[in-house]
């Protein structure tokens, strides 16, 4: 890959999802106010993708360990999504009941 075609590494590739979720929640709320000139939302909104692709860098790498962790009972990996629905929700609240 040459320089032009690498994505340049900015400052929100080294954040915590937590850090970079908070920054972003902070951005938008910047970009909500009536009074930032159009140069300012353009960087903001910049900055925002920036940490969404952080957030979710950091989403795909924690379902990545999710899937690892589970084994079948044979040793064969089980890929599941936890609570994917809002139903596999509820019946896992009505068990508890």
């Amino acid at each position: 890959m040459s320089e032009k075609q690498r994505p340049k590494k900015t400052d929100s590739d080294s954040l915590t999802f937590e850090e970079a979720l908070a920054k972003l929640e902070k951005t938008i709320e910047q970009l909500e106010n009536t009074e930032v000139t159009l140069d300012k939302s353009l960087g903001l909104f910049e900055q925002g993708i920036g940490l969404i692709r952080t957030c979710d860098a950091h989403l795909k790498k924690a379902k990545g360990k999710i899937t690892e962790l589970l084994k079948g009972d044979n040793g064969e990996y089980v890929e599941k999504v936890l609570g994917a629905t809002l139903e596999s929700f509820i019946e896992k609240e009505e068990k508890n009941e």
